[in-house]
């Protein structure tokens, strides 16, 4: 049999040798394909997907790097809007009264009271409580008048020299006359009663209130 008319079939794997050319180039790039093949499969397959992960890991390091980028650029804008608003609410603490003015402001706050009309049945200063960056004192209070006298009295707290911040606790405006009708009306004495607090910035010097630390729980027990 000629090589020309030698077909698949008829090639000898033991004698490749005698084999016409075109099957022999055929055969080299079937076992260059297999060999290239398992190369991938046992070397490459698994660099690719590193690869990959290694693609997805500088995505998202480079979007972080955007991120912090940004927040450095608006850094230096926010310290000094920060050093701003502490400088504003410095000037607004050092309006508060000092503890030295505080008690000529408690002195103040009582004359007031008598200068509009007002009956003090009950004016208590309580011991001052620190806090972060000031002090608040209540002061228990029952007074007696009218609904112009209360007026007059909020009126003139305001106009002191010093700010002066009163808050109400556990207020009550009622009647004095237990016996009236429902209802406040303008021309019948009436009693407030209950505690305000009034408040002043702390020196330098003084201590301000701590924060609690949360309490330790007993051991062994959950």
């Amino acid at each position: 049999m000629s090589r020309a008319t030698m077909s698949v079939k008829d090639l000898n794997f033991q004698n490749t040798g005698s084999w016409p050319r075109k099957y022999k180039l055929g055969f080299c790039v079937i076992v260059a394909g297999l060999i290239v093949g398992l190369w991938w499969w046992l070397f490459i397959r698994d660099k690719t997907d590193e690869l990959a992960g290694l693609e997805k890991q500088e995505t998202d390091l480079r979007a972080e790097f955007e991120t912090k980028q940004g927040r450095a650029a608006n850094l230096e804008p926010l310290k000094l809007q920060l050093a701003q608003m502490e400088q504003q609410l410095q000037q607004m603490l050092r309006q508060l009264p000092s503890k030295t003015e505080m008690p000529d402001l408690i002195v103040d706050i009582s004359q007031t009271a008598l200068a509009t009309g007002l009956t003090s049945e009950l004016f208590r200063p309580g011991p001052e409580t620190p806090k972060e960056f000031y002090a608040e004192k209540p002061i228990a209070l029952r007074m007696v008048g009218s609904y112009h006298q209360f007026g007059a009295f909020v009126s003139g707290v305001a106009s002191l020299p010093r700010v002066v911040i009163l808050t109400m606790h556990d207020i009550s405006l009622q009647p004095k006359d237990k016996n009236a009708r429902a209802g406040i009306r303008r021309d019948i004495p009436l009693e407030l009663a209950g505690t305000v607090k009034t408040y002043r910035y702390l020196d330098e010097e003084e201590p301000a209130a701590k924060p609690k630390a949360p309490a330790k729980k007993p051991k062994g027990k959950r």
